[in-house]
């Protein structure tokens, strides 16, 4: 454990059948009146928009903003706020995946600011607080945990790159968990925001800035995804099953918000920047890889891990010094799962992605804030392995980077 730690986690948590029904209400306690509602043309189309908007049925909503792409950008944030100071709002209200929850964190930034360009506040983490915008996340994948986190990724067109904004000030005030937001996610998407939440948990659980709390959070979320993943990408209109995943999803996010994440996401955010690959695939196709290059000095955590990865009878039943690479196996094998109920792809040749685009990809992963607190030192050569290993499935579950 670290000589020193944080940990804040602020936002509060609305969790439960009809949670939703409950916005109106928060609204109220926040004193918003008139308010940003933020979400895309997708969840606008097939109808989880309007179960938020029937929420706020009788209340004035100041503009509705659907015009947020599977990746944020700067200029999509720009706009957003622009929009938010014509039409007088007083709050924000973000319903959709990652990318809009993000937009939702950078308008928060640019209005509490005073700043019209999100690239004025690059590299800014520790902003003051600045002017109060109130603001509400309605999750609707169970995946990237925004909802319970200091981060937001944003796109910059120009250099092609996923830049991380990393401020306390972007904590949503208020997160409603319901299980009705989730119900319409295809079982590929449900597979791949799934091993996001994994991602999440498992990097929070074992990077250097880990700490008893986050620890608790990121142990019980992979316990969660471990007996919820698969049911609700078989059965995706079971509620309950929809629900944990909802939950793990904010619990890893604020396991990772406080203690950071490592290697997975230094090198997924550089593949969605360089070759555009979904943020969970990246996640689900590295995991494993990540894993077997931090095991050096990981094998305590990623043993510790196999009782939430597989449960007590196998952890009990499994030699100590073979736990850790269990545990690897029980992410593999859970992958292989998804892969055959979903075809999740399991390789980034199953992406597209172009391996001549690789030294491109591990240049932007070194640059990744990641990177630094990583338990093992990484290096452009490591990630150009790693990159190398994942390009084409392999026999074996015990590689080593």
């Amino acid at each position: 454990m670290t000589p020193y730690f944080e940990f804040a986690n602020p936002t509060k948590l609305c969790s439960g059948a009809g949670a939703v029904d409950n916005l109106g209400y928060e609204l109220e306690i926040l004193g918003v009146h008139n308010p940003l509602l933020l979400s895309d043309a997708v969840l606008e189309k097939i109808g989880t928009l309007s179960l938020v908007i029937k929420a706020l049925q009788g209340r004035k909503i100041g503009r509705i903003f659907t015009d947020v792409p599977r990746d944020s950008s700067v200029e999509t944030v720009n706009e957003a706020a622009a929009q938010y100071r014509a039409y007088g709002c007083d709050g924000i209200v973000a319903v959709g995946g990652g990318s809009v929850l993000d937009t939702a964190k950078g308008v928060r930034l640019l209005i509490s600011q005073t700043c019209e360009d999100l690239l004025e506040l690059m590299g800014c983490e520790c902003l003051p607080a600045g002017k109060r915008v109130p603001f509400v996340a309605i999750p609707t994948t169970a995946g990237t945990g925004s909802e319970a986190t200091a981060v937001a990724v944003i796109r910059n067109t120009e250099k092609n790159i996923k830049m991380e904004y990393i401020s306390q000030q972007l904590m949503p005030d208020v997160a409603v968990l319901d299980a009705r937001m989730t119900m319409t996610l295809p079982p590929r998407v449900t597979a791949s925001t799934g091993m996001d939440t994994l991602c999440h948990a498992i990097e929070a659980y074992s990077c250097l800035q880990k700490n008893p709390l986050s620890d608790a959070y990121a142990a019980k979320a992979v316990e969660l995804v471990r007996e919820n993943l698969l049911h609700a990408t078989r059965f995706g209109h079971w509620k309950e099953a929809r629900l944990a995943m909802a939950n793990a999803s904010f619990l890893a996010g604020a396991a990772f918000s406080n203690s950071m994440v490592g290697v997975v996401h230094a090198i997924g955010h550089a593949l969605g920047g360089v070759c555009h690959i979904a943020h969970g695939d990246a996640m689900n196709i590295l995991l494993p890889a990540g894993m077997r290059f931090n095991r050096k000095v990981c094998k305590a955590e990623y043993a510790q891990l196999l009782l939430y990865l597989a449960g007590p009878e196998v952890y009990l039943k499994t030699p100590e010094q073979r736990r850790a690479d269990r545990a690897i196996a029980e992410v593999v094998h859970l992958r292989k799962k998804l892969n055959r109920l979903t075809g999740l792809p399991l390789t980034l040749k199953e992406t597209g992605a172009d391996p001549a685009k690789f030294p491109e990809v591990a240049a932007a992963a070194l640059n990744d804030g990641a990177v630094i607190v990583n338990p093992r030192q990484v290096t452009y050569e490591a990630v150009i392995r790693i990159l190398e290993y994942c390009y084409e499935e392999r026999g074996d579950d015990h590689g080593r980077h």
